[in-house]
């Protein structure tokens, strides 16, 4: 990325690349790549490289014959034991040399599963943002209070996708979700994450607000202080009508300013 950008910009400056991800419900996810899938989409182009080659033939076997797997059933989708819809998340977070990359003789599957799932949360704790498609209004709060950054429009939370309009048994879905076991644990746990964040977000920002309001009362009695001592030097010290009209005033004005430094919008 800095070599690309680097042709673009004539000064040479270093910049600050930041990763960043979506995650979805796993069941969900499954079933909308499945669809994509069944509409004719491949990942032809996709090399697969890792420690610097990409996977044999015996190691990643294609799950069909032909261009594509256009109208491929559920069921077919299910079956093939290298469909790589399996644990996607997981797969595509973690670091698959710690594994033996496609290589699945290097280890016993209980063992590749639990080192690519330590990997996948490490990696994905370690990022500076991730959201959760579930929870549209939380990731854009999040992701606007990490980057200082504001979107012109609100985030919208759509349930009417192609996965939702499918229906399934109970018995399917138990399936797909032994099929996306590891993803399972790690959404639970990107879940459970994102959500603490969210609150100790909300918990910061209530403290600043705090902090601004007090800061403004502040400024209101310093500004107050100042006006009453400008009046007095103004002739106005003495315990006349004038003193107790402008007090009055005072009072009012450090009143309602004082009501409206405190109302907070949510």
């Amino acid at each position: 990325m800095s070599q690309r950008d680097r042709k673009k910009v004539q000064k040479k400056k270093k910049r600050s690349f930041y990763y960043i991800t979506m995650l979805r419900d796993p069941v969900s996810r499954y079933l909308s790549e499945w669809k994509h899938v069944q509409r004719g989409a491949t990942w032809k182009t996709a090399l697969h490289m890792c420690d610097g080659r990409p996977p044999t033939q015996d190691e990643l076997p294609a799950c069909y014959n032909g261009e594509d797997w256009t109208g491929v059933p559920l069921a077919d989708f299910m079956n093939c034991p290298s469909n790589l819809a399996n644990n996607r998340q997981v797969r595509m977070l973690a670091d698959l040399s710690l594994v033996g990359c496609y290589n699945m003789s290097s280890m016993s599957e209980l063992e590749r599963g639990r080192v690519l799932l330590a990997s996948a949360k490490a990696n994905l704790r370690n990022m500076a943002f991730y959201g959760l498609t579930e929870f549209q209004r939380k990731t854009q709060y999040l992701f606007e209070r990490t980057f200082g950054l504001r979107f012109i429009k609100a985030f919208t939370q759509i349930n009417s996708t192609r996965a939702a309009s499918v229906g399934i048994s109970e018995k399917v879905r138990w399936r797909i979700e032994g099929l996306n076991a590891l993803d399972m644990e790690l959404y639970e746990y990107a879940k459970n994450l994102f959500l603490l964040r969210y609150q100790y977000s909300r918990q910061r920002q209530h403290q600043e607000e705090r902090l601004r309001r007090r800061q403004e009362r502040r400024e209101q009695q310093s500004y107050r202080t100042i006006l009453s001592k400008l009046w007095n030097l103004g002739g106005g010290g003495g315990a006349g009508e004038g003193d107790s009209e402008e007090g009055k005033v005072l009072e009012t004005v450090a009143t309602t300013e004082d009501y409206s430094s405190q109302v907070v919008r949510w």
